[in-house]
């Protein structure tokens, strides 16, 4: 796949299945999200794979993570806590290991992890498998951090769901450029 139909036709798709990447295509997956964006090489992406047995212990550290530190969680959103990780054959943890840095502020190395996390949707699509991006309450929070065994230097920004795309297709919107960019050019 040529490299704008890649970027042009990515999608989440609505529901994920097997098979997932094979060990030497995560290989050359991971390879392409350490091409981000780094501004003073300080390499603050880490990535948690979670498949098999992994997918149950997820299940488990969102159950205990609710339970401990949400306030009000029903036990219908439980039993979505409990569930999540089982949408996908295969989650990838999306962490940033924070370095203090004076000229690089911990917001941007947040977003280097962003960069590397969209690097790893485009190398997914590119090989015929697809990811979706989720964050919510197991996100952007300092203490799901502890649960997931990381040191407090790191921050969770999301989890990429990832399989191969099943169903049904979303439509993707043909969208008016023009309002969205603004051109100086006088």
């Amino acid at each position: 796949m040529d490299a704008m139909t890649n970027l042009l036709t990515r999608n989440s798709p609505r529901e994920l299945t097997t098979p997932i990447p094979s060990k030497d295509e995560m290989h050359e997956i991971y390879q392409a999200a350490l091409r981000a964006p780094d501004h003073a090489w300080l390499r603050p992406s880490r990535f948690i794979e979670v498949t098999g047995e992994g997918l149950n212990k997820l299940s488990e550290i969102f159950t205990e993570f609710a339970s401990k530190e949400l306030k009000d969680v029903t036990p219908l959103q439980m039993e979505k806590y409990q569930s999540a990780p089982f949408r996908a054959p295969m989650i990838i943890i999306l962490t940033t290991k924070i370095t203090e840095h004076p000229k690089v502020p911990k917001v941007e190395q947040m977003l280097s992890t962003a960069t590397a996390a969209e690097n790893i949707l485009l190398a997914l699509h590119a090989k015929n498998y697809a990811g979706i991006w989720r964050t919510g309450k197991f996100a952007f929070n300092k203490k799901i951090a502890e649960y997931l065994d990381l040191t407090s230097d790191h921050e969770v920004i999301g989890y990429l769901y990832v399989g191969t795309p099943t169903g049904t297709s979303k439509k993707i919107p043909e969208l008016d450029v023009e309002n969205f960019v603004t051109c100086w050019d006088e």
